[in-house]
């Protein structure tokens, strides 16, 4: 069950809210709590197992962190169970693909298929982790109620598909929230807008780029290849911040603030600016948890682009087991140290549109490894790029590009810019977004009526649009389901 889904938008949605409605306020964490766990019950029986091993083992590691005086201790908790949630991420994630590496290469020959991925798990497990290191930085205080540690980990609206929220962000919340009409409003908005995203944008500009990376590479000419990154490239940013833009929407109709986690990428000028804009949670939590442990900036240059280099390439594998994931995360990686080493100071120079155009370059470049089921196909995508595929005499860009291909990529580009934020009563909030706040006064904000009333018209409009194309939907995939 996802957010898209007509069990989700017509079942599961309005039985949540009015049963939190209806519910005693001390009683409300265990309502949503209860309803978290039915929601991943709905999509992930079979792993449910898990979710509940890991939330009580870091919620007794935590207690343990937060009482024992003896520092040694301490550290052996917190250590214990970072150790627990990584190894559960490494075994249900790669031990097939390092296992099948490892055959390749002679060093082992054993056999692991038919491990399946739980549902979500690369988020619960980083919610574990920066719940641990929170308390043992003594960041935020350690929950002694069962019920409220795993409501934050487990919370609905994050679970699945992120963004990743770390504890001490969502800590005071847990205790004392207050959904008013204004706010429930804000999030009604804001959920709407983002399925909009998702089912009108998103879904057909997959649904076209799904076709052109189908194309067998010695028949893809360079005009379709160009048309399916492209497709591609705005798929995954609608896609993944539509969620975002669902999850921030969800979280605030009861009563949660979760800080932005797009904030219009593709106008960047850089790829130091396109990480502060891009998955800003997954950013943060790997800064934070990751890359400041290591050293950060700090040890000099060399020990800088080490620390970039190592935190990219986890990213990169992060995002799912395999090669292309790696390649994506060092490209990206690769680039933030040249920018650092000079390439940044002459950018610096030129002009923003040609600064542009080589961060949108390299960008679209890295999503083709990213799309790519391995790094031949990718080699081969790059070959139809540049027209040298063998017989590249396939259909024209043309035979792709119907009227709904071109309208939504049209529509998908201006929505990719700041002219997109007006419908969601936050773009004054954006500006926020570089401090790490939540202007809750913007939340509420009343922004003038003729203003509200031609955003509700919209909203409205998207809604119903919305509900046509759920209705017959055949194309509607989660493409999170790898992470």
């Amino acid at each position: 069950m996802v957010f898209s889904s007509p069990q989700f938008l017509f079942l599961f949605l309005p039985l949540a809210l009015v049963v939190y409605a209806l519910a005693p306020r001390r009683a409300r964490n265990l309502v949503l709590l209860l309803l978290s766990l039915l929601f991943y019950t709905w999509g992930e029986a079979g792993h449910l197992w898990l979710l509940l091993l890991l939330i009580a083992v870091n919620w007794s590691a935590g207690l343990v962190i937060e009482n024992d005086r003896r520092a040694e201790r301490r550290t052996v908790a917190a250590a214990a169970a970072i150790a627990v949630d990584l190894a559960a991420l490494v075994w249900f994630k790669y031990a097939m693909f390092l296992a099948h590496n490892a055959a390749r290469l002679g060093v082992a020959s054993v056999a692991l298929d038919g491990i399946i991925l739980p549902l979500g798990i690369s988020f619960y497990v980083f919610h574990n982790i920066s719940y641990v290191v929170d308390v043992y930085r003594r960041v935020a205080p350690a929950r002694r109620n069962p019920i409220d540690f795993a409501l934050y980990i487990a919370f609905f609206p994050q679970l699945i598909a992120g963004p990743i929220i770390r504890y001490h962000d969502i800590a005071a919340a847990l205790d004392r929230r207050r959904v008013t009409a204004g706010s429930f409003a804000s999030g009604m908005e804001r959920f709407l807008a983002g399925l909009a995203k998702k089912m009108l944008l998103a879904n057909p500009l997959g649904a076209t780029a799904d076709r052109i990376f189908a194309v067998p590479h010695q028949a893809l000419a360079a005009g379709p290849a160009w048309l399916g990154i492209a497709c591609y490239s705005l798929q995954i940013y609608l896609d993944f911040s539509g969620y975002s833009d669902m999850a921030i929407g969800l979280a605030r109709m009861f009563g949660f603030e979760f800080l932005e986690n797009f904030n219009y990428p593709y106008i960047s000028a850089s790829i130091q600016e396109f990480w502060r804009r891009w998955h800003i949670s997954l950013s943060n939590w790997f800064r934070e948890y990751v890359y400041v442990p290591l050293g950060g900036n700090r040890g000099g240059p060399v020990r800088t682009y080490r620390n970039l280099i190592v935190v990219f390439l986890l990213c990169g594998f992060w995002h799912g087991a395999n090669w292309t994931f790696l390649v994506w995360g060092m490209m990206h990686g690769s680039f933030l140290v040249l920018e650092r080493a000079g390439l940044g100071a002459i950018l610096a120079r030129a002009p923003r549109l040609v600064r542009h155009f080589y961060t949108l370059g390299v960008v679209a470049g890295a999503w083709v490894f990213f799309r790519s089921e391995n790094l031949v196909s990718a080699g081969r995508y790059f070959r139809a790029l540049a027209g040298l595929s063998p017989l590249s005499r396939g259909p024209s860009v043309w035979y792709y590009l119907d009227r709904e291909t071109a309208l939504a990529l049209l529509i998908g580009a201006v929505v990719a810019t700041p002219l997109f934020s007006w419908i969601t009563r936050d773009w004054r909030a954006r500006a926020l977004q570089w401090r790490g706040a939540v202007d809750r006064s913007v939340v509420q904000a009343s922004d003038g009526a003729m203003l509200v009333s031609a955003r509700g018209l919209m909203l409205a409009l998207l809604m119903s649009l919305s509900f046509v194309q759920l209705a017959g939907a055949v194309y509607n995939p989660f493409i999170y389901f790898r992470f």
